[in-house]
């Protein structure tokens, strides 16, 4: 079992797709993992060496990944949030930060219906 940043990688899947399961791994970055790390892309988590799973998690530990990402972006939000950004003030309010239309489909993504601006229904 190929087990990297903490996350057990499905058996099953070519490893290029198996390294998306990261947080902070796209398609992208794991076909420069592969690349860095000398691995085929083709090849089954299942069938992986031991040599193989140390060189993925030896490529893997120069990004920011996981937990520490995880930490960065929530701090990007709450120095918009101090900083009453236009984007902060959106996050504080609970309504799409980035340009979305409010009238018909933001309260799937965020929740509850919200009063904007005493409009009738």
């Amino acid at each position: 079992m190929a087990r990297i940043k903490n996350i057990d990688l499905p058996k099953e899947k070519r490893i290029v797709i198996a390294l998306t399961y990261i947080y902070g791994i796209g398609n992208t970055r794991a076909k420069e993992i592969c690349n860095e790390a000398k691995v085929s892309e083709d090849i089954r988590v299942k069938d992986l060496t031991i040599e193989q799973v140390n060189s993925l998690r030896a490529a893997t530990e120069k990004y920011t990944l996981v937990g520490d990402l995880k930490r960065e972006v929530e701090m990007n939000i709450k120095t918009k949030m101090e900083i009453n950004s236009y984007q902060g003030t959106r996050h504080k309010k609970g309504l799409p930060v980035r340009g979305q239309r409010t009238s018909r489909n933001a309260r799937t993504r965020k929740g509850k219906a919200k009063t904007i601006a005493n409009k009738k229904k």
